[in-house]
């Protein structure tokens, strides 16, 4: 590979795509053939930065300029300024990263400085099409090491050790899981890698794929050593076309370069892998449901035991891990299981990855490690609640999880403590939410989503989850009962402690931890009809201050003709005719009009 004197890394994963890096890219590339510099800067396209609330990403090496939110048209000055005239653009800069006259690392932000990346180590760093470049950030070093080097009970030992628990929600030990298969007898096995994440606002596996194919490619095979099997299929969603697209380019060059397939590094190891597209059944998410949809038949779970350590894919023994969890496996082997297990805490080891979205300054991705609290999340590295708002709650687990209130905000973010106040690590979406959300409505919000994804099979999700929804309704319309609270809660119950598989079994998640935590937000809704956040449509309304000044904006933006007046008097608004849109209120410049 040539030696250059600079490398401008462009973020090319899913957000930044969407809002144009591709453009960028090929701007840059335009710019620097116009100057003759083709030779000497090379453009790489990258997995995510994780900060994507400033996509689309720039960073020039080997200064480390941080440039947030580039366009096509800044390309040029990139370009002519910085690369040719060593002048850093600094009106592009991350403004965290600038302080006075000096730029200090981005290592040193609030968003990045508590941050310990292992699960995404190679994001933003490589370019995912590459394979020589994951080679040489050590890359299937771990797999060499283990064909050549261990035998499948030390590997198998190694992963106990470090305390890496599945990150796929449920937080199984790895090893553990890697062992009950390895002890079946010898014949045909698989290994499985679940990249069917359904949960709302997660994508943390997604950007591992975008970014860092290889290390999940490598781990397969690893496991695949440990378990002894031959065949291994990655389960990814249709709606991830950048991870397939990438996915089928690594496993292709892995096969070229003879890490995929026969007598791998010479060994008599040898090992394949498939990719199965999904049709984005959230059901598909739970294991044995997603080997019956990779069999062909419909996503739908199995009664166990049997686990599928013992029988799963095609009836053989099994093991699936998701993204995340796979993505730790060459980090583990190559740098020991002390290393991993002196991260984070004594029952949850290393690191998590999570999206953090909803309402909060830094959405994007980040990885912490264990043991790290929901303050340090939310007010530091997220740059808390925008424009002034106070934080409410935390949804962590997605549909299957639950929310965390303000109050407990200092817990730390393990699998245990997580679970012990009705929330779950879950995948790793974390959904913010301030004093403008209500409760109630996100309660429902979810359960409208697991009604829709329930697959059907059994009936206490089937009718349960539908029976919660209408309640929920009920509720939020202004017409629930005291009684309704009670029957909430006694079905919960009903549906976790009979339902056919681990979706249907926390659904009922949300509405637990509600009601655990916002008890009073129910009972508004309930005894004074009355949504406190006013948010429910049919428990508020607006109204007309008498600091009107009669100027009739709001009449002639109403698109029902609710509001009433003559110029220069206070208006009226009718209630009956009030569709709640808020037009109204975003019209007056005069604050004369309130929801209440």
């Amino acid at each position: 590979m040539e030696l250059v004197r600079s490398h401008i890394l462009v973020c090319a994963g899913t957000g930044c795509s969407s809002s144009g890096s591709a453009k960028i890219i090929a701007s840059l590339e335009d710019e620097l053939r116009a100057v003759h510099l083709e030779k000497e800067v090379r453009v790489i396209k990258t997995g995510c930065f994780g900060l994507c609330a400033l996509g689309p990403i720039v960073v020039v090496y080997p200064e480390g300029s941080f440039y947030s939110r580039v366009t096509p048209s800044d390309a040029e000055e990139i370009v002519r300024e910085h690369i040719l005239k060593g002048r850093v653009v600094r009106r592009l800069l991350y403004q965290e990263t600038v302080q006075g006259n000096e730029i200090k690392s981005l290592n040193e932000t609030g968003f990045y400085k508590k941050q310990l990346r292992i699960a995404l180590r190679n994001c933003g760093v490589i370019n995912p099409e590459v394979i020589d470049e994951y080679i040489a950030f050590d890359g299937y070093q771990a797999l060499s090491h283990a064909l050549t080097e261990r035998t499948p009970a030390e590997i198998i030992e190694t992963i106990k050790s470090s305390g890496l628990r599945g990150r796929g929600g449920g937080g199984f030990p790895t090893g553990l899981k890697w062992e009950f298969a390895f002890k079946q007898p010898p014949g045909q096995k698989y290994v499985c890698c679940n990249a069917d994440e359904g949960d709302p606002g997660a994508f943390m596996d997604r950007s591992i794929l975008e970014g860092d194919p290889h290390s999940v490619i490598e781990a397969m095979a690893v496991a695949g050593y440990c378990i002894g099997a031959n065949q291994g299929y990655i389960y990814v969603r249709a709606e991830y076309p950048i991870a397939v697209e990438r996915l089928k380019i690594a496993i292709a060059q892995a096969k070229e370069y003879g890490l995929l397939g026969e007598n791998i590094f010479g060994s008599d190891f040898s090992f394949d892998l498939e990719i199965r597209l999904g049709a984005g059944a959230f059901v598909c998410g739970e294991e044995t449901a997603l080997m019956t949809s990779i069999e062909g038949h419909r996503g739908e779970p199995r009664p166990r035991p049997p686990f599928p350590a013992v029988k799963g894919l095609f009836g053989k023994p099994t093991i699936l891990n998701n993204v995340e969890t796979y993505a730790n496996i060459p980090w583990i082997l190559n740098n020991g299981a002390e290393a991993f297990r002196a991260i984070g805490t004594e029952r949850s080891a290393g690191t998590k990855v999570f999206a953090l979205g909803g309402k909060i300054v830094n959405t994007g991705l980040v990885e912490i490690p264990m043991g790290t609290t929901m303050r340090e999340v939310v007010e530091e590295i997220g740059g808390g609640c925008p424009n002034g708002k106070a934080f409410k709650a935390a949804q962590t687990g997605g549909p299957s999880g639950g929310c965390i209130p303000a109050s407990m905000i200092d817990t730390p973010i393990e699998y245990d403590t997580l679970t012990a106040i009705g929330s779950m690590m879950g995948s790793g979406g974390m959904i913010i939410m301030d004093e403008d959300n209500c409760m109630v409505d996100i309660a429902k919000y979810f359960l409208d989503f697991t009604v829709d994804e329930s697959c059907g099979k059994c009936t206490p999700c089937r009718i349960g989850t539908k029976r919660l929804y209408q309640i929920l309704d009920k509720i939020t319309n202004g017409q629930g009962t005291m009684e309704d609270l009670d029957l909430l809660e006694e079905l919960c119950y009903h549906i976790k402690g009979s339902s056919l598989c681990g979706l249907g079994q926390t659904a009922p998640n949300p509405v637990l931890s509600t009601l655990r935590h916002f008890r009073h937000e129910y009972e508004a809704h309930v005894r004074d009809r009355k949504c406190p956040a006013h948010v429910c449509k049919a428990l508020m309304q607006y109204n007309i201050l008498e600091n009107c000044r009669g100027c009739t904006a709001c009449a002639r933006v109403c698109p029902v003709s609710a509001i009433s007046g003559k110029v220069k008097e206070v208006h009226v608004i009718d209630q009956d005719k009030c569709i709640k849109c808020g037009a109204c209120l975003e019209k007056c410049k005069f604050s004369a009009i309130v929801k209440e």
